[in-house]
């Protein structure tokens, strides 16, 4: 039986993959609409920093 830490480790991607969608689509909203692009930007940013976390934590041991 899995412990809550592995569960939850196998569980983390899935979320952050959630977060980057997320990430993803307010940051092309905020430059298209031209609200705000610094933080629009900002958060594209963000997304590739979250890809760059989930590749590294789902490459085998």
């Amino acid at each position: 039986m899995q412990t809550i830490f592995q569960a939850l480790a196998g569980i983390a991607p899935t979320i952050a993959m959630i977060a980057i969608l997320a990430l993803i689509a307010g940051g092309i909203y905020l430059i298209r609409t031209g609200q705000n692009r610094t933080k629009g930007v900002l958060m594209l940013v963000a997304a590739a920093v979250f890809f760059g976390n989930v590749l590294l934590w789902t490459l085998p041991a």
